[in-house]
């Protein structure tokens, strides 16, 4: 894998991992949601109006843009493994921005998933 090619496939990763930490910044303050047909338009308008989740939504589009030119020039056996750094990125964002705890547990997966990506990277 060329470093372009290397680096354009992080960029769909960080994208992708980004997305999922607007997507949670805005539906934290809306506490739960339901999915009742009686409250679904209500909920709808709601979420509609976080701006984090249009954010979110705006970083899936570009993620899956870039993925798709990754993709062209890579083989998918390659790229896939590399979607799970986000993982990664996501536990340590999450820690960070909301106080999410890393277990001992959540440690150890993080660095088997980095242990597969080098992996992976290297064959």
């Amino acid at each position: 894998m060329t470093p372009s090619t290397f680096a354009l496939i992080l960029t769909g990763v960080l994208l992708n991992a980004g997305a999922q930490l607007l997507l949670k910044a805005g539906v934290t303050p809306l506490g739960s949601l339901s999915l009742d047909l009686a409250h679904l338009p209500a909920t709808l308008l709601r979420v509609a109006g976080q701006w984090p989740i249009v954010a979110g939504l705006g970083c899936y589009v570009v993620s899956v843009v870039v993925w798709i030119i990754g993709l062209s020039r890579v083989d998918v056996s390659v790229a896939y493994p590399m979607l799970s750094l986000g993982y990664v990125v996501n536990a340590l964002a999450a820690a960070a921005l909301f106080g999410e705890v890393l277990s001992p547990g959540r440690w150890i997966g993080m660095a088997l998933i980095l242990a597969g990506v080098a992996v992976m990277y290297r064959s």
